[in-house]
């Protein structure tokens, strides 16, 4: 096998710690140039301003982005009562200045941020990456053009006052995928009366992926001129743990490779969308196999194994 046969083998994920500063393209980029592997991709993008957990899928592994970007997200958040902003953190201008300091106690915080936690709608904010028929919002906000954002439900699952030092707060907020934590800032600014918005925020989980799990993109770096990154690659199949796992023996996973489909012969209940993940007896990530209730039967629905 030569270089380049080997480098279109390799599939996995990176987990970095993207430093404040680069938009989370210009971390896709590195890590191409670094591994000379051309298909990678981010899982769930983090404004330049954030830093914190981003999760890569490089080779046949970037098939299993739109399943990885659906997981949950975590954050820890500052927010900076007493003033808001156009953009809803600080590189906004501000549009609601305060010339007091808010008289706002601690529980009073709580009390509202307690309001965001469960199923909510949630608006994006005007200057964000969503499309209004066709056009990115922030083109349409830059220009001076009024934009009108639909809301959207998204899930928060907890909200925790980490450290009460008014006019900041840093809290801990961990939400469903598409959760936009500038808006959370601004709209909780709203219910005080004092106005709000971010002023840092740090990604402290991805799915399944922690920072414990990551590696500063300097290190990554590194690793790349010494040519020995891949001790941070990390198993596609270890992306979708929380999936129910089917063991295929060398027989199932030469059946599976070709597209044929395999007997339900066990107990295993499937997960999300009837799916589980096909696993060789040496824990690599075959394929995601589809149940089809109606024959009993497990369906390659995506093949990563070759």
């Amino acid at each position: 096998m030569n270089n380049q046969d080997l480098k279109n083998a390799i599939s996995g994920v990176l987990v970095v710690d993207k430093p404040i500063g680069m938009t989370s393209h210009d971390v896709v980029n590195a890590i191409r140039y670094g591994t000379g592997i051309r298909r990678a991709g981010h899982t769930g993008t983090l404004d330049p301003r954030a830093s914190g957990v981003l999760v890569i899928l490089i080779g046949p592994a970037v098939r299993l982005s739109e399943y990885v970007s659906a997981s949950d997200k975590r954050y820890q958040a500052i927010i900076r009562m007493g003033a808001s902003t156009d953009t809803f953190d600080a590189d906004g201008r501000f549009v609601r200045p305060s010339t007091v300091i808010p008289n706002v106690s601690e529980s009073q915080f709580e009390e509202v941020l307690k309001t965001f936690v469960g199923e909510i709608e949630q608006t994006p904010p005007p200057y964000s990456a969503v499309k209004i028929k066709g056009r990115r919002a922030y083109d349409m906000a830059r220009r001076g053009e009024e934009v009108q954002i639909a809301p959207r439900k998204i899930n928060v699952y907890h909200l925790e006052v980490l450290e009460w030092a008014p006019p900041e707060v840093v809290v801990d907020v961990h939400c469903s995928s598409g959760t936009y934590v500038r808006s959370l800032a601004n709209d909780l600014g709203e219910k005080l009366g004092c106005g709000a918005y971010l002023v840092g925020l740090r990604r402290t989980k991805s799915g399944r992926f922690s920072l414990r799990d990551s590696v500063p993109l300097r290190k990554l770096q590194e690793s790349f001129r010494a040519g020995n990154w891949y001790q941070y690659l990390i198993p596609a199949a270890e992306a979708l743990t929380d999936w129910p796992a089917l063991e295929l023996n060398p027989d199932q996973v030469e059946a599976v490779r070709h597209g044929h489909r395999l007997p339900k012969s066990d107990n295993l209940t499937p997960g999300i969308n009837n799916l589980v993940r096909g696993v060789s007896m040496a824990g690599e990530l075959v394929a995601l196999m589809e149940l089809d209730e109606t024959n009993q039967e497990w369906q390659p629905k995506k093949v990563f194994f070759s």
